[in-house]
């Protein structure tokens, strides 16, 4: 009777949660004493839930352990950068091959023309001097009647010219400079760098937000973590990598179009018309994939003087 009454002391308080009642001695206190605070965790539930919220994570940290060690090393020729890429070579050809494809059956590409003979040259130029970079690529090179300012080379070798591109370039040099630079991405293999990067970088996303979800917080303040944890990925990570590439293209492509025999120099002045072109709309450097037309242009005048020496170099045939 007297321990029906305890039962009955404990089970009263909404604030108590009753571990255990039978066998005890009769003092009501004893109930009292290994009852639990109802809606809170015991040390040991919590120590479980803070591994289960881990979990997540340390798993998302073997797979990219997994993902490092199935890469390749990667160091480039030109400027001894080393990097992990997510393909081989061949892979890479493949996958550029198929997008020029694409891009030939549904653009306006020019079979013959002044514009045609004028970037053919130059591609054929710039080919013969990326040397041991660009050995075993396959060159091949579209024009594509567009008012758009663009130009670029895909994986493997295959590059496309749009007109709108050629008269900010002005002279054969000039456009020397931004087929060097786009070559020099292929052949520096920026593409299979970056695939990399967003394979970790996608791996450790997702494994905080499953981390997150499974945590006991607001589902604002989930979103809220989650948002900063994918802008210090973008701003922190993604974007310093891809200005990383675009300076690494423009030394890279200023050596390219020097042995090629063109004016280096004539690269600084393509830049600067670029920036005009852009007028002002281009994003703060931070927020950007390219670094500013200021940066980039100081940059190619502290590496004039290597170009130079290649430009110079005895039994170069300057193409003027």
């Amino acid at each position: 009777m007297r321990l029906r009454q305890q039962f009955k002391l404990c089970s009263e308080r909404p604030d108590r949660l009753d571990v255990r009642c039978g066998g005890l001695p009769s003092e009501t206190n004893s109930c009292r004493w290994l009852s639990v605070p109802r809606g809170e965790d015991t040390s040991m539930d919590m120590e479980r839930r803070r591994k289960f919220v881990l979990a997540p994570i340390l798993i998302a940290v073997v797979v990219v352990l997994f993902q490092y060690c199935g890469s390749e090393r990667f160091v480039n020729p030109e400027t001894g950068r080393a990097a992990r890429v997510a393909m081989t070579p061949d892979q890479e050809a493949q996958l550029g091959l198929q997008s020029y494809q694409q891009v030939l059956a549904q653009e306006d590409v020019l079979a013959s023309g002044p514009e045609v003979e004028l970037v053919t040259r130059v591609a054929k130029r710039l080919a013969a001097a990326t040397g041991d970079s660009g050995r075993n690529f396959d060159w091949r090179v579209s024009v594509v009647r567009s008012p758009q300012v663009n130009a670029f080379c895909l994986p493997g070798g295959k590059i496309v010219v749009y007109t709108g591109i050629i008269p900010v370039a002005q002279t054969e040099a000039g456009l020397a400079t931004v087929m060097g630079h786009e070559m020099a991405h292929a052949t520096s293999r920026h593409g299979a760098q970056r695939l990399f990067q967003s394979q970790i970088a996608n791996t450790l996303m997702s494994g905080a937000q499953m981390s997150v979800s499974l945590g006991d917080m607001p589902v604002d303040q989930q979103r809220a973590i989650l948002g900063a944890i994918g802008a210090g990925a973008k701003f922190g990570v993604i974007l310093p990598f891809s200005r990383e590439h675009e300076t690494e293209a423009d030394e890279v492509g200023l050596l390219f179009m020097a042995r090629a025999g063109y004016d280096p120099r004539e690269a600084v002045g393509f830049w600067q018309r670029m920036a005009e072109a852009s007028q002002g709309q281009q994003p703060p450097e931070f927020a950007s994939t390219h670094p500013a037309h200021a940066t980039r242009i100081e940059h190619l005048k502290e590496l004039m003087p290597r170009a130079m020496e290649e430009y110079q170099r005895p039994g170069a045939s300057p193409a003027r």
